[in-house]
């Protein structure tokens, strides 16, 4: 069998995953990446919430961490159209790329008003609203 002969330089695998973060992590800096929460069940035990963030054409995996997490004003939610804001890296160990995310908005004011109203005709149907659950405001709260 004869050996291939190639003046190509060889790399290890990690050196090839640390080029690709760096790659990436420094092509990319803090991104707005608009998409569909999917695959959200909750925070983790950890604190952390993984989800996948999806379009009709492709999707990226998201984490966002504990200190994060607790930080967020809108909280992620299954099936959600957002805007997430946050820095773009890969996990070396299986290869694979992810935002990490700081910021979750809604995905425009139609959104955060079917969120609303999604959660009115929740309480609604819950009885919260009914005019027998209303209680005077007292003098001094």
């Amino acid at each position: 069998m004869s050996e291939v002969q190639t003046n190509a330089h060889e790399f290890t695998v990690s050196e090839v995953a640390q080029a690709v973060k760096r790659t990436i992590e420094d092509g990319f800096g803090f991104v707005r990446v608009r998409g569909e929460i999917s695959g959200y069940r909750g925070r983790h035990s950890s604190g952390h919430a993984y989800f996948t963030l999806k379009d009709d054409a492709a999707c990226i995996d998201a984490v966002v961490w504990k200190g994060s997490f607790a930080r967020l004003v809108f909280k992620p939610e299954e099936g959600l159209e957002v805007i997430a804001t946050g820095r773009l890296t890969t996990y070396p160990r299986s290869s694979k790329y992810q935002i990490v995310i700081e910021q979750i908005e809604p995905a425009g004011a139609g959104a955060l008003m079917a969120l609303l109203e999604e959660r009115r005709k929740k309480l609604l149907a819950e009885g919260l609203f009914a005019p027998e659950r209303k209680r005077a405001l007292p003098y001094l709260p």
